[in-house]
């Protein structure tokens, strides 16, 4: 019988969350069902009263169905869950009651995490998330086995295993750099430079302790190291690269209660909208996502929006993003088993484009309600759409997302686009630490 493991509290201060009934989360999100939550539907005879079947198959998955404009079939109009008004909340499918916990577990433990797709946690209201482990084990327990049952722990680099100790200095030194006191955008940038670095660091022979070394070493050449590489803006291709970044975490096919089309035909739909987007026409539409999006943006808006640094809500953006950030890292989000196994430097690098399509969604976002800058509440929505697909759009962890991250760690790509979408136009410097790393 497996071991359960122990759930480590969220480490990162002052994150806090408790559910406001908003509702969001039954409006925006597809349900996906265990074979005892179709037990339990069944069990409530919701066929017979509702008069349709409210489970339906999408893409070899059963999910909740939903109406056209993306609603739960079991959303009342008070904004209230009806199995949960009938039933109770633990009669609820699982998913529904664990978000927005997440855990992610290794070989010793299982790591609490929260989602900031949930507009409570993105705003920091409720109670603090430390101490509420216990209520994420009782959900645990009701039926998600595997989020309490040993894993790998995450290879350091591609076919690489780590080592005792190695993941959490990673870990450490991130978060050190992520909630040091330089502005936003240099500790941006720093993420960027990091997973350059990393993606070209020779690591079979710097294990261990040298591991550790190795990491100080490039934390202490920050942050003048950033000014010291040759950066111009990004290319075209950098920059449909980050359009296709954006829309890989953007993309949510819905179980409608219509029906869904083929697997074959979803999957070309997929496609062609992937290459609309990749193009980024200056006079083109950006396709619409999500219930309450704001609509009408262009791409050329978009990209002539001012960067996020230019904001007259600074201060509160950096405390977002900041905290988002820390528990993407903390909450076990990057790495291993929370982020489809990917090694600690893929992740790494996964992460900095997170932060770069961020920074894209927050300028759409703007351009699409007519701002001039970015606010505070475009920093939220773009954050709260971002982190929706974290772990849970499998076209994430394939070997899509694996090339355009390679593609983009290629002539400092990553941190063209990071440096644009957060910061404006890159200075100009000399060369950097980036030769010493490949010998």
């Amino acid at each position: 019988m497996p071991i359960q493991l122990p759930i480590l509290p969220l480490a990162t201060p002052n994150q806090r969350y408790s559910c406001h009934g908003c509702g969001s989360c039954c409006r925006d999100f597809s349900v996906q069902l265990r074979d005892v939550d179709l037990q339990r539907i069944e069990a409530q005879q919701w066929r017979s009263e509702l008069g349709f079947d409210p489970v339906v198959t999408f893409r070899g998955q059963r999910y909740l169905r939903q109406h056209r404009d993306g609603a739960c079939v079991f959303l009342e109009a008070d904004g209230k869950c009806r199995i949960h008004a009938r039933h109770g909340f633990a009669e609820k499918p699982l998913a529904c009651q664990m978000f927005p916990y997440t855990l992610s577990p290794d070989a010793h433990a299982s790591q609490l995490g929260v989602s900031f797709a949930c507009g409570s946690v993105t705003a920091n209201r409720g109670e603090l998330l430390r101490g509420q482990e216990v209520e994420a084990l009782r959900i645990a327990l009701r039926g998600i086995p595997e989020s309490l049952t040993a894993a790998l722990d995450a290879p350091l680099a591609r076919g690489l295993r780590s080592q005792s100790g190695e993941l959490q200095a990673l870990e450490r030194r991130l978060v050190r750099w992520l909630g040091s006191s330089h502005p936003l955008s240099v500790r941006i940038d720093g993420l960027g430079w990091m997973a350059q670095m990393l993606s070209v660091a020779k690591l079979a022979s710097v294990r261990a302790q040298r591991w550790k070394e190795l990491l100080d070493i490039l934390l202490g050449a920050l942050p003048d190291e950033l000014s010291m590489s040759t950066l111009g803006p990004p290319t075209a291709r950098q920059r449909a690269m980050l359009r296709g970044a954006v829309f890989a975490r953007t993309e949510d096919p819905k179980p409608l209660a219509a029906g869904a089309p083929s697997r074959a035909r979803a999957t070309v739909q997929q496609l062609l909208r992937s290459m609309r987007w990749q193009r980024g026409r200056h006079d083109a539409l950006v396709p619409t996502i999500g219930m309450g999006w704001p609509t009408g943006a262009r791409f050329g808006s978009v990209d002539a929006m001012p960067a996020a640094a230019d904001s007259d809500d600074c201060s509160s953006i950096d405390e977002l993003v900041t905290r988002w950030l820390r528990a993407r890292v903390e909450g076990g989000r990057v790495w291993g088993s929370g982020a489809y196994g990917w090694s600690a430097v893929d992740g790494t690098a996964a992460l900095a484009l997170a932060v770069a399509s961020v920074g894209w969604v927050a300028r759409w976002h703007a351009a699409a309600c007519g701002r001039g800058k970015v606010t505070l509440e475009d920093m939220q929505a773009a954050v709260g759409r971002i982190d929706r697909t974290a772990g849970r759009a499998p076209w994430l962890g394939g070997s899509t997302e694996r090339w355009r991250i390679a593609y983009l760690l290629r002539d400092n790509g990553l941190r063209r686009v990071l440096r644009e979408q957060w910061s404006g136009p890159a200075p100009i410097g000399g060369s950097g630490t980036q030769h010493a790393l490949q010998t």
